[in-house]
């Protein structure tokens, strides 16, 4: 499909969705001059499309009512796209799997052919499974009914479960969306007047109906507060630095904030090893990760980051120096390497 025949399509699925448009309104949405909409609906009309222009106050370009554009418009690509945009699992938490088949099932019956065999082979070969390989899907015993109040904009009472005293409390939200993050649901909403604030939907241990309907506040974008909330959420969780030395390769077994860290801070030494500062959560957290890396990693500061790890390697010395394990003599052995396609 060309620049121009995509930009057609642009404009008739503007129409049939928008109703009357401006030529202006049109050029601000797909970002082009005035006189290229003037030529792009010379050239639709040409066509045989039923587009009108009404002149004066309140005009514009509109469809002949009852006038429906058929799907043959979809290349190959947006119809693949479109396919791997349904997800099963997340629509039937959402209560929404019906819903979501039916589309799917309209969708593919509306394509051409050949779109719908190379749909079909897209749609076999992708599957999706957000959650982690370590821990058991969350239970979110009252996602439906959460989704149920985001659609139709009432107010829910709930009891919430937090993480610092008093770790059970009693909210009223006014849920503004929902968002899958990792495996795991949260609820974006305002409660007393304050918000939009975030809630884990699996921490809820109960709800109710709030009785009363509410306004999202406008200008608020979900996508756009998520982003934002990500960005807090990392600053206020790394607010402690430790200035460390790697053994060549030990960057390899670095991941997240951490490997951009390497990536930025990272001086290469004369010895082959690099220093680099990295961003850490905690003493605790710091005092497990770099455990974690073994004899690939010094830690040069903060100094009591690198006393107490001094300490716990001391203590594992005496431990493991008498070469034993609790009384039981150690006989060395293999291990044996997993063999290749087995998971994690």
């Amino acid at each position: 499909m060309t620049v121009k025949s995509s930009r057609l399509l642009s404009i008739l699925l503007l129409l049939q969705t928008g109703g009357r448009m401006t030529a202006a309104q049109l050029a601000a949405e797909l970002e082009v001059s005035l006189r290229t909409v003037y030529r792009d609906v010379e050239a639709l009309v040409a066509a045989g499309v039923p587009l009108y222009a009404d002149a004066g106050h309140g005009g514009g370009y509109r469809l002949l009512d009852g006038y429906r554009m058929r799907l043959t418009g979809l290349n190959s690509p947006e119809a693949e796209a479109l396919f791997l945009s349904g997800v099963p699992g997340p629509a039937a938490a959402l209560g929404l799997g019906a819903e979501l088949a039916a589309a799917r099932r309209k969708l593919r019956a509306a394509l051409p052919s050949e779109l719908r065999e190379q749909a079909d082979r897209m749609s076999s070969r992708f599957h999706l499974d957000a959650p982690g390989w370590y821990a058991p899907a969350d239970e979110v015993p009252y996602l439906s009914q959460v989704a149920e109040a985001v659609w139709q904009g009432r107010t829910i009472e709930v009891l919430y479960r937090r993480w610092q005293e008093p770790t059970e409390v009693e909210r009223r939200l006014d849920p503004y969306g929902l968002v899958l993050k990792a495996g795991r649901w949260y609820v974006v909403a305002g409660a007393g007047g304050k918000g939009p604030r975030t809630y884990r939907v699996d921490q809820i241990l109960r709800l109710a109906d709030g009785g009363a309907e509410f306004e999202v506040p406008e200008g608020f974008e979900l996508a756009s507060y998520w982003q934002q909330y990500q960005a807090d959420f990392h600053a206020r969780l790394y607010q402690g630095e430790a200035v460390v030395r790697l053994a060549p390769g030990a960057g390899a077994r670095l991941t997240g904030v951490a490997a951009r860290a390497l990536e930025t801070t990272g001086v290469p030494e004369p010895d082959g090893w690099t220093r680099a500062v990295l961003p850490v959560e905690s003493l605790d957290h710091a005092h497990g990760a770099f455990l974690a890396l073994g004899t690939d990693v010094e830690v040069v500061g903060p100094p009591e980051l690198r006393d107490r790890l001094a300490a716990t390697v001391r203590e594992l010395a005496l431990r493991y120096g008498a070469g034993s394990l609790s009384g039981v003599p150690y006989r060395s052995r293999r291990f044996r390497e997993p063999e290749a396609g087995t998971l994690p």
